[in-house]
């Protein structure tokens, strides 16, 4: 199996190098670190960033857990197991500017007593007003980090994050996707170069989209309209996200669970857009096929 001690300590130092960008761009805020520890083995770092600046919220949380399996647990695992050691780092940031997009990536690690572990995780972008040409730099870059190892599948793993973000209920996609992997046990060294490798990557491929955002100008019906968007963005966290689940049901820590939702949503009764302008546009793209950005 991976060194245990190897991969918590990348995770740890792409936290590190995460925060500080993040606080680099924002200018006026800093994160709030929050050590905790989980009932029954492990626990992690929570680091929060919240304040009046160009992010509004942005959660970058290191966790290392263990213990006996629930048996509730509703993520499919990889194999039979009474316990259970599981790390991974979440990030998410959400701009205080609707032109800018929300950004979500997740890298993890499991294993149990019997001898199996995988790896899985991604990354996805959330815009509230479509530009195209960030759409492309993100999937570019995260193409070009799977196209250094062979492990790595884009086409695959993109076709997996347009199906798994994406809201049954109201039939639309969550944002442009990105990639997603999961389960994944065969050739566990080659994966983790991947992921590692994707890991220090993830700046790169949002903070150039973030900067570029950050100045154009903004007014209450954007504001409205990112608020509405981030109502979807939270209804998928809350029904259908596996990581909300499985933290919930390792009885992980509630608030850094929920750390991944925005400070402000709403929800607009039977809310549509105008026909033809900007807001209707991101609608017919998520109501329609994805799309291939590179």
């Amino acid at each position: 199996m991976p060194d245990r001690s190897e991969i918590q300590q990348v995770y740890r130092e792409v936290q590190d190098s995460l925060c500080a960008a993040l606080e680099r761009v924002d200018g006026s805020s800093t994160f709030h670190v929050d050590e905790w520890e989980r009932p029954g083995g492990g626990g992690g770092i929570t680091r929060i960033l919240a304040g009046d600046g160009v992010v509004e919220k942005a959660a970058v949380n290191f966790s290392a857990v263990e213990g006996d399996t629930p048996p509730r647990l509703s993520e499919r695992l990889a194999g039979a197991g009474s316990k259970f050691f599981a790390t991974g780092l979440s990030v998410i940031v959400h701009p205080s500017n609707p032109h800018a997009p929300t950004f979500h990536a997740n890298v993890r690690y499991f294993e149990t007593d019997e001898s199996v572990a995988w790896f899985g995780g991604g990354a996805d972008l959330t815009p509230h007003y479509l530009y195209e040409e960030d759409a492309r730099h993100f999937h570019r870059a995260l193409a070009e980090v799977c196209g250094r190892h062979e492990t790595a599948d884009y086409g695959l793993w993109k076709g997996q994050c347009d199906e798994y973000f994406h809201l049954p209920h109201r039939g639309e996609a969550r944002g442009v996707g990105g990639i997603f992997f999961d389960h994944l046990t065969d050739q566990l060294d080659e994966v983790w170069a991947f992921q590692s490798d994707l890991a220090r990557s993830l700046e790169q491929a949002y903070l150039p989209i973030l900067e570029r955002r950050l100045g154009a100008p903004f007014g209450d019906p954007e504001r409205e309209w990112q608020e509405i968007r981030r109502g979807r963005y939270a209804e998928f966290n809350l029904v259908w996200d596996r990581g909300t689940r499985f933290g919930l049901e390792t009885s992980g820590r509630t608030e850094s669970i929920l750390a991944s939702l925005p400070p402000r949503a709403r929800w607009v009764y039977a809310h549509e857009p105008p026909p033809n302008t900007p807001e209707a546009s991101l609608l017919d793209l998520l109501l329609g096929e994805p799309r291939s950005w590179v």
